[in-house]
């Protein structure tokens, strides 16, 4: 075997052993990258399914006589706010996340307050649509964290593998970045109970 083939096969299988791990990287990051992209959709459909539940809440409350108006009013500026809040799943910064968090929660404060209202009006209790829609409610806020947890989980898969090194090198060349987690709101730890069964008065 002539002497300068020796080189030229050790630099060929260099080139082709790195091209198969870029390979491998970039088609897991990929994957793990569209997987916490899905679950982030599944975040905003779970919220999108709890504005939808209270625009027919609303509508409920409202042919209660003299129910409180600016509660209503809260509710609905709130659920505007909620709705008008939309992130692309590509585009999950850090701070786009905290304006969708905040947007969100300020929805829930209105809608505790809401159902804290509704204590002072029998009729409202006692009302099978009202009953159905909070039993919905609580499912869906039930869904909402499991959704939210689930994101966390390929966000963080996803993260762990374009920082690992190598793959940090990689991500670089590759352009894959960060992606930003779903944080609890600032004093979640103190959150009101919404309670839902209001049969037992």
């Amino acid at each position: 075997m002539k002497k300068w083939l020796i080189p030229v096969i050790v630099v060929l299988v260099v080139v082709f052993g790195f091209y198969n791990f870029g390979k491998g990287f970039n088609n897991e990051a990929v994957v793990l990258q569209e997987d916490a992209k899905t679950a982030w959709s599944n975040v905003e459909s779970s919220y999108q399914r709890r504005n939808d539940l209270i625009g027919n809440l609303v509508k409920t409350v409202q042919g209660a006589a003299d129910f409180e108006k600016e509660t209503l009013t809260e509710v609905i500026k709130a659920r505007a706010s909620a709705t008008s809040v939309n992130i692309n799943a590509g585009d999950l910064t850090p701070d786009k996340m905290a304006q969708f968090q905040k947007a969100q929660a300020g929805m829930t404060g209105a809608l505790s307050k809401l159902l804290v209202s509704v204590e002072r009006y029998p009729e409202l209790k006692a009302n099978a649509n009202f009953l159905e829609l909070q039993s919905q409610l609580e499912g869906t806020e039930n869904r909402i964290n499991i959704t939210r947890d689930r994101y966390n989980k390929g966000v963080n898969n996803y993260n762990k593998h374009i920082k690992i090194f190598p793959n940090s090198v990689l991500a670089g060349w590759f352009n894959f970045d960060d992606m930003a987690r779903y944080q609890s709101d600032a004093g979640s730890e103190n959150a009101p109970d919404v309670n839902f069964d209001f049969k037992k008065k």
